[in-house]
């Protein structure tokens, strides 16, 4: 149950992303807010599951997320 709920919300959390991205570019850096959140809600899934190879994408997405919302707001 919880690793649906994990999906999913990580699933809705990367169309926010894609949505604000496509759409909405003024909304910057809320995509990446966005992004980061489904990022980790994804390596938390990855986590439970063991999923060694999705672990090191959503850490990579995750990280990258951080560092752009730095640049951002920093």
């Amino acid at each position: 149950m919880i690793n649906n709920i994990l999906q999913w919300s990580g699933t809705t959390a990367l169309i926010t992303m894609y949505i604000i991205m496509s759409f909405f570019p003024g909304a910057y850096p809320w995509n990446i807010v966005a992004g980061l959140c489904g990022g980790i809600l994804y390596f938390l899934w990855s986590y439970r599951v063991a999923n060694k190879p999705q672990m090191i994408v959503n850490a990579a997405g995750v990280l990258v997320c951080i560092l752009g919302l730095l640049k951002a707001w920093g």
